[in-house]
């Protein structure tokens, strides 16, 4: 048997991230608003592995908002 996600051909990720974005436009106002709020508390953490270990952990908003930062100052201008 096959995943319906896999015979669509999307990955497990984008799946959750469907199946959650479908979910929360369903609720009620309040609970809604409450749910999407949940949705961006950026409590997202990752960690780059190398050589089998996990390099530190950071938070995916400080990550981007940093990258963000260095790519605004590293562009140059035209």
């Amino acid at each position: 048997m096959v995943f319906a996600w896999k015979a669509a051909g999307i990955t497990y990720n984008r799946y959750i991230a469907v199946a959650s974005r479908a979910l929360r436009r369903s609720l009620k106002e309040d609970k809604r608003i409450l749910a999407e709020r949940r949705g961006e508390s950026g409590d997202i953490k990752f960690a780059k592995w190398s050589n089998g270990k996990a390099g530190e952990t950071v938070n995916l908003n400080s990550a981007n908002a940093a990258a963000a930062a260095e790519n605004a100052t590293s562009v140059p201008s035209s």
